[in-house]
């Protein structure tokens, strides 16, 4: 009987030292498929979720963007993992040249509201927030992009966590995920449908030049990342990178800024223009899938006309709301640029995907801008024209 009870003991042991080795045996390290559309987020290892807490893996790094492109107020972890010994290279406008292998990911989550299961806030996201990741008791993961950079080029993947909360599947088709979002107070409460975009949805945003069609990134753009780290206080994003060897041909000076859209201590123009850039210059742009429009609202663009003012649409159809230009000085009303912003009909709309809300803070940004701008518009046999 002693025997029984000894090797019983003993065989305990060895099973809750192996359960103690396997539970805090370190996460694998990041997996790059080179090819084929892993089924599981946690195929690649960049993200690890128990359902307790969202954790980045070795090596994958966050970042933060001076002004964002809204999302219906989701809060998101933006990351950056790159092939070890490998840089990304500056450039000072476009998006920085990433080598093979770089996989960036974009996870988009809510704060809870008072721990429920289906309420989520609408809040402003603080900065560091995700530090060491995410306390998943308090915030809601609703979907992780991928951005992958094969040797063909860059390739958008969609995946949406379950409701534990420990596993994202693909979505190639989208996926819609019902939301009521709550003011901090709990009031305000507001029903929507949140869109996870397909992968037509994201390459159509992400291929910024008409001509190639070639998927890019967006956010990773000097203009974007040059602010303080809030990971690292004192830091400056940029420099930080190059210090760690992750981007090479940092310049010393002259590095494009963007202002934050909700900073009120910086001038109204720059705001305005960082909030315009970051959530339509991608497509608005000589070179994006909107340049036969003829309005341009990228950074680079400081013609008044091609940012709109007194520009007759070109081929908005029911998306003008019967106004007559897409800017009218000091008259956000009659402004189609408000009206789009400030629409939800998918035929009108702007942005056309990404949002199912209106983003109030951004529209009346926009609105305030327009309201600074001194002249009018008139029509004449000629056509439009601005005095």
């Amino acid at each position: 009987m002693k025997w029984f009870v000894l090797v019983g003991a003993t065989l305990l042991a060895a099973l809750s030292m192996a359960g103690c080795r396997e539970a805090s045996a370190p996460p694998q390290p990041v997996s790059f498929h080179a090819q084929g559309l892993p089924e599981r987020l946690s195929d690649w290892h960049v993200l690890t979720a128990d359902g307790e807490r969202l954790r980045l893996n070795a090596g994958v790094e966050p970042y933060a963007l001076n002004t964002a492109l809204f999302s219906d107020y989701a809060h998101k972890l933006r990351t950056i993992w790159l092939p070890p010994g490998t840089k990304a290279r500056y450039e000072a406008m476009d998006a920085f040249d990433f080598p093979v292998g770089t996989i960036i990911s974009k996870t988009f989550y809510y704060p809870r509201f008072a721990g429920s299961q289906d309420a989520v806030l609408r809040v402003r996201e603080q900065s560091g927030e995700s530090r060491d990741g995410l306390d998943l008791k308090q915030m809601r993961l609703i979907e992780t992009r991928l951005l992958v950079r094969r040797q063909n080029g860059w390739v958008a993947l969609p995946y949406v966590w379950n409701a534990e909360q420990t596993e994202a599947a693909l979505a190639r088709a989208g996926d819609s995920v019902p939301l009521e979002m709550l003011a901090s107070d709990g009031s305000q409460a507001q029903q929507f449908s949140y869109q996870v975009p397909d992968e037509n949805q994201c390459a159509g945003c992400h291929a910024t030049n008409n001509s190639t069609r070639a998927i890019q990134p967006i956010g990773p753009r000097a203009r974007h990342l040059n602010r303080e780290d809030p990971w690292h206080p004192g830091e400056n994003q940029l420099t930080r990178m190059a210090a760690i060897g992750r981007l090479a041909g940092l310049p010393a000076n002259d590095i494009p800024r963007n202002a934050r859209f909700d900073d009120a201590t910086a001038p109204l123009e720059d705001r305005a223009r960082a909030y315009l850039d970051v959530n339509c210059g991608h497509c608005h742009s000589p070179r994006g899938p909107a340049d036969t429009s003829g309005l341009w609202l990228d950074a680079a663009t400081a013609d008044p006309i091609r940012l709109g003012r007194c520009k007759p649409p070109i081929a908005a159809g029911q998306g003008t709301g019967d106004h007559l230009f897409d800017i009218v000085p000091g008259k956000p009303e009659e402004s189609i640029l408000v009206y789009r912003m400030d629409s939800l009909d998918p035929g009108a709309m702007m942005p056309e995907v990404g949002r199912a809300t209106v983003h109030e803070e951004g529209v009346a940004l926009i609105r305030d801008w327009i309201k600074a701008w001194v002249g009018q518009c008139s029509v004449g046999a000629g056509g439009a024209d601005a005095s």
